[in-house]
């Protein structure tokens, strides 16, 4: 009984681990991220390569030039100068680009709002509070050629994708001094939050132009607003690679260490709580992958090869640039690895078959809460054998109690004659006093996974079930849900064996209340998950117990 109480005891300290890891993210002292010194090194890239040869040292953009602001100054401050700022509107996005560096530095996601209750689109990308955006320019070898700071100029100052039109580009011009033309061309295509990003060169001029495309995400390290599920996700870089898979770049690893590495058909991201940023670039291109950390704001890039666009040429440079959500249908499509994004961490070879099974029931019944319950009903059938021998274990148990009792009593003062006794009324009864633990302690990892499915699917936010639950990634408005999950592990423990020690009584008592108080501050999907499953443990848990009890009538009669 001990051991059993032991193993109990062991997986009630594993929930409460992650439950008070969660709570002290989102209520605890928040730790402030320390801004390096501004450096005075450039902020593009400062190596790209060569197909010959692969890492060599490449120009980097040089300050000066009335079109350029000085190197080391804020982007941000750059971006807000400029009053010029094309406005692009598709039916999924709406998106800021400022003529003075021609980036996207806001995009806005008109599918999702700030909070149910604010209608707003949800602002993905931002100049400030925090700074977000995607940059993107040229390198020249000793030949003029538009940085992320350089100003363009544009034939329209707003496009809008109509509503019979399927694409929409968004070119941008800039011209050198001796002649050379580059457009860059955002192209949109509707129910896509795919952007394609294409520079153009063409050299008119009797001199050879030589040059390299990089594309980067900058961002301040603040991670989202106050609230429980943005602090328990990563906000951070990320890259991938074919060799190495999925790559956590965080904000510390980019201080400590400035990345350069060759990747082949790779990506890189910067994640948040159910949105992204990502470059994906062409397949079966080698580029350069690097960060950087300048005036307290985090890079993230990529470096393409050199190009080179003789007299009377053109030479193209292309790149893929994604703003949105973390859909995972949508992600798989678009390049290997983009869906590891939603990050159900080392639980994920579970989590990703429970939410292809979530996804599955929303096809058919239409409605997220009614599918946690479904999969909740459905993980119960899949775990009744065990569930079924560990609540028969644990309603022999209780059986028991009180011939232990007795013999707790009997040898209070000889514990060693007292465990083999109970191990003799163990053999005679035949119960096996791990029964019901080991069942529940295997069970552990799935409800953890499901936990993770909960709190990273996009597809949660915003999502009504009934009544007053019309968001099922906040919490409960009026504690309803929390105060029935308390209710029923309180009564869970009503038909468990209670403990002999008087102190683990109280403990035990006492949990009920704090998981309570706890899963006030959780989203409703995940308390609607943890109130199916403790109900159908208790019916499942009555029906067995009193079918031992009957049984036990019947052989004393």
């Amino acid at each position: 009984m001990e051991t059993q109480r032991m193993f109990l005891f062991v997986a009630l300290a594993l929930v409460m681990l992650l439950i008070w890891s969660a709570w002290q993210q989102d209520y605890g002292p928040q730790n402030a991220a320390v801004e390096p010194a501004p450096q005075a090194e450039s902020e593009a890239p400062a190596t790209a390569q060569s197909p010959a040869a692969p890492g060599a040292e490449s120009p980097v953009p040089e300050a000066g030039g009335d079109d350029r602001t000085p190197v080391g100054e804020s982007a941000q401050a750059a971006a807000t100068a400029q009053t010029d700022v094309i406005r692009v509107q598709t039916d999924l996005l709406d998106v800021r680009i400022p003529l003075a560096g021609g980036n996207v530095t806001s995009a806005r996601l008109l599918d999702h709002t700030v909070s149910e209750s604010d209608p707003t689109p949800f602002q993905l990308m931002a100049p400030a509070d925090p700074l977000f955006m995607a940059q993107t320019g040229l390198v020249g070898d000793g030949v003029d050629a538009p940085d992320h700071q350089a100003r363009w100029q544009a034939e329209a100052g707003a496009y809008v994708l109509e509503g019979d039109a399927d694409r929409l580009t968004v070119p941008l011009r800039w011209q050198s001094p001796t002649g050379v033309v580059i457009t860059r061309r955002y192209i949109f295509e509707r129910d896509s939050y795919v952007v394609r990003v294409v520079h153009e060169v063409n050299n008119p001029t009797d001199t050879p132009w030589r040059g390299y495309q990089y594309n980067q995400l900058r961002r301040s390290a603040q991670t989202e607003g106050p609230g429980f599920l943005g602090a328990a996700s990563y906000t951070g870089g990320v890259i991938y690679s074919p060799e190495e898979k999925y790559n956590k770049i965080s904000f510390g690893d980019m201080e400590d260490e400035d990345l350069s590495r060759d990747i082949d058909n790779g990506w890189l991201a910067m994640i948040q709580h159910y949105f992204l940023a990502a470059w994906v670039p062409p397949r079966d291109e080698n580029l350069r992958y690097y960060s950087r950390v300048s005036n307290g704001e985090y890079i993230l890039g990529q470096s393409s090869p050199w190009q080179t666009a003789a007299s009377g040429e053109q030479v193209v440079f292309e790149n893929r640039l994604f703003v949105g959500p973390k859909e995972q249908d949508r992600l798989d499509a678009i390049a290997e690895g983009l869906e590891l994004t939603v990050d159900y961490g080392w639980l994920t070879i579970i989590s990703k078959p429970l939410f292809i099974a979530l996804d599955w029931i929303h096809g058919v019944v239409g409605n997220w809460g009614w599918s946690i319950i479904l999969l909740t009903f459905g993980i119960k059938l899949v775990f009744y054998k065990l569930s079924e021998t560990s609540y028969r274990s644990m309603a022999r148990m209780r059986k028991l109690q009180p011939e232990m009792q007795k013999l707790r009593e009997r040898y209070s003062d000889d514990k060693q004659q007292m465990n083999q006794e109970l191990m003799q009324l163990y053999k005679k009864e035949k119960v096996n006093p791990l029964g019901g633990c080991l069942p529940i302690l295997i069970q552990i990892p799935v409800f953890i996974a499901l936990y993770w499915v909960l709190l990273e699917s996009v597809e949660l936010r915003q999502a009504p079930w009934v009544l007053w639950i019309q968001d099922l990634s906040v919490r409960d408005p009026f504690y309803v849900l929390p105060l029935l999950m308390g209710l029923t592990m309180f009564l869970q423990q009503k038909l468990n064996p209670a403990p002999m020690d008087p102190i683990q009584q109280k403990i035990m008592m006492g949990l009920p209340v704090v998981f309570t108080v706890f899963f006030m501050f959780f989203p409703a999907g995940l308390v609607l998950y943890w109130v199916t499953n403790n109900t159908l443990s208790i019916l499942q848990q009555w029906v067995i117990t009193r079918r031992i009890e009957a049984d036990g009538k019947k052989a004393n009669a």
